[in-house]
Formats: C-alpha cells, sequence, structure tokens
C-alpha cells in the first residue's frame, strides 16, 4: 500500500529514522559505558521493544503494571517499573510477573517499602526496590540524601527485598552532589550502590556528564516530537513519528479544519505555540482543538491547501498521540510495510 492510500487521520511512524533514532542513542550509551533501558511508554509496541533489545538494551522501562503484564507476553525478561505500587491488588499482580521475569521496583517511602515487602515475602521471593529521588522537578521522590540513606536502609532490613540502587528523573545539575553524599552517608552504613539509574529524553545527550549514571531511561527518543525538538536534543529532520491528517474544511479564506482533533494530536501544549507542526505549512497555526476538529490558520502562509488535501503533522507530544491510536503504520519511503497494534494502550492500572 502506497502512503498516500492510507486513512486519516491516521499515526505513521518512518521505520528507518525510528532505527536511526535507536542506534544513534544505543551507540551513545555504550560508547561511554552506560547500560540503556529504554521507556516503552512512548509506542507501547513489543516489536518497538524487542527493536530496541536487539540495539543492545539490557532491558525495558514500564511505567505501569499493565504495560509491563503486554511485555512480559511478549517475551521480554528484564523489566523495570519505577512507580510506587501500592494495593493488594496491584502488588498481587507484581508477584505473578516476578514468576515470569526479572522485575525492578521504586520507592520513596516506608509506607511503599511496607507493602512490597510483605507480598514478596509471602510469595517467597526477593524483590528489587531502588531508592527514587527527587533531582528538582518536584514530582515523586525522597528530598534529602539523609533521608534516600535512610529509605535505602530500611529496604535492605526488609523481608523479602534487595535494596537496588537509586533512581531519578529527570538527570540534572542537582542529581551528582545528592548521589555522592547518598552513597557516602551508604558506605558508612556498609550498604552498596549497585546501580543509579536516570532518565530523560531531552537531557539524554549530557548523561555522560554524570559519572554515576549506570543506566539511562529515555522514551521519547524513538519518535521525535516538537517538544524535543525544542529542547535541542532531536532535529526536525529526525522525527520518525508523524499524524497524517486531511482538510476537511475551508470555512474562510485564511482558515482550514483538518480531522485530527484532540482525540489524534492530544491538546498538551508543552509549551509551544500551537498542537502541531504542519509540515507542508510550517507558517500555519494550529490554534484550537476540538475533539475530531483542528481549527488551522494559514494566513501566514504563501499558499493555502485546498479541500480534500493531506498534511503531515509533528505533535507536540508524540506519547500522548501514540496512546490515542489502536494502530502505527510503519512506512519504508511511501510504502506502508508493517501495521502495530499498540498493544499496551491505555493500560493506566
Amino acid at each position: 500500500m502506497h502512503i498516500n492510500q492510507i486513512d486519516t487521520p491516521a499515526a505513521v511512524v518512518d521505520i528507518d529514522k525510528l532505527e536511526a533514532n535507536i542506534n544513534r542513542l544505543q551507540d551513545y550509551l555504550d560508547q561511554h559505558g552506560v547500560a540503556n533501558r529504554p521507556h516503552i511508554k512512548t509506542h507501547k509496541i513489543p516489536e518497538m521493544a524487542h527493536m530496541q533489545l536487539r540495539a543492545g538494551a539490557v532491558g525495558v522501562t514500564c511505567q505501569k503494571l499493565g504495560e509491563a503484564e503486554v511485555m512480559a507476553q511478549a517475551g521480554i525478561r528484564d523489566i523495570f517499573l519505577p512507580y510506587n505500587i501500592l494495593g493488594e491488588t496491584k502488588l498481587e499482580r507484581l508477584m505473578h510477573l516476578t514468576r515470569r521475569v526479572q522485575i525492578s521496583v521504586t520507592a520513596d517511602s516506608e509506607v511503599t517499602v511496607r507493602g512490597l515487602s510483605q507480598a514478596a515475602r509471602r510469595e517467597g521471593t526477593t524483590l528489587p526496590v531502588l531508592v527514587e529521588f527527587d533531582s528538582g522537578i518536584g514530582r515523586c521522590g525522597t528530598q534529602s540524601p539523609q533521608e534516600t540513606a535512610e529509605l535505602a536502609q530500611i529496604i535492605a532490613k526488609s523481608p523479602g527485598l534487595h535494596f537496588g540502587g537509586l533512581m531519578t528523573y529527570p538527570i540534572s545539575a542537582h542529581v551528582d552532589a545528592f548521589v555522592a553524599e547518598t552513597k557516602s552517608r551508604l558506605a558508612t552504613a556498609g550498604l552498596p550502590v549497585e546501580r543509579i539509574s536516570g532518565g530523560g529524553s531531552p537531557c539524554m545527550w549530557q548523561v555522560h556528564e554524570h559519572p554515576a549514571i549506570t543506566e539511562h531511561r529515555a522514551g521519547t527518543y524513538v519518535y521525535g516530537d516538537r517538544a524535543m525538538v525544542k529542547s535541542g536534543a532531536m532535529s526536525l529532520e529526525q522525527c520518525a513519528f508523524t499524524i497524517i491528517a486531511t482538510v476537511i474544511s475551508r470555512p474562510t479564506a485564511e482558515r482550514g479544519i483538518l480531522d485530527s482533533g484532540s482525540k489524534t494530536l492530544s491538546s498538551d501544549l508543552q509549551g509551544l505555540e500551537g498542537y502541531g507542526l504542519i509540515l507542508e505549512y510550517p507558517e500555519a497555526s494550529i490554534y484550537q482543538l476540538n475533539e475530531e476538529h483542528a481549527h488551522v490558520d494559514f494566513s501566514p502562509c504563501p499558499r493555502k491547501p485546498d479541500i480534500g488535501e493531506r498534511v503531515t503533522v509533528i505533535p507536540n507530544h508524540c506519547c500522548v498521540a501514540n496512546n490515542l491510536f489502536n494502530q502505527i503504520i510503519g512506512v519504508r519511503g511511501e510504502v506502508v510495510e508493517v501495521v502495530w497494534p499498540v498493544a499496551a494502550r491505555g493500560l493506566l492500572q
């Protein structure tokens, strides 16, 4: 099938660019002796995860248990789940996963550690648990090296648990001093730090500036989007993920409507102007979204599109846009090569 035969709106991935993105980061991390553990939350597709593993990744990162279950079912055997797991139902699912794969998790509170310990003890297994610390984003994580070291010691003393190291997102200037002090405190307690997991795609080319980091988790790098281009981590030409849309209306001489609203592009602005970049009309602005309509101001464009014309949009945030589709179409050049089901789509639990 030719790319022009794809019905719109459609999420399309350029396979050559996808492979280049996978290999580019893998080569960089290999060069600096850092393990690559890509985050599958971006694509949610087992086949793409296997592409990353074949390129040299040591395992994958999943954000939710549902994603981990899909990846385990697809034969992936080393999974990191850096998310606080709470509640008997989720803990039972986690223990089922330990029977099938090598899995490690994180915690940032004694409450979370207590639940993990009780579940692992009942299961008769030993679960690696890393301490998540806050590197400055103000989300999850322990707030000081002292608190981090204290929680690490609680993990080490908890039945069924093994202190697996430290984890943070994103890597930043705050990380190095934080890790150094935490390691010093743990060395005094006789507790080694075997793994320090950093994360983030916008900061992926700065990993070598943080010598304590032993592995890195990046997700968005595999596709690229407007936010990644804005960050300087990727170029527009490296973006592999696009939305093909159709101009379905031209109500005025300056305005157009695409068949790709918030259920296609998402409403994530990411601090950018408009809801996506139209490659054929880069001066245009997607200034408003309804569920199934994208409102576009074409007034700055020297040429305006006709009704029925197809356009290519790079979304602001590919992770969210990808999760809106049941399938992703892989193309080489202008030929459809594969259709990937988004197997872990919508698995929020």
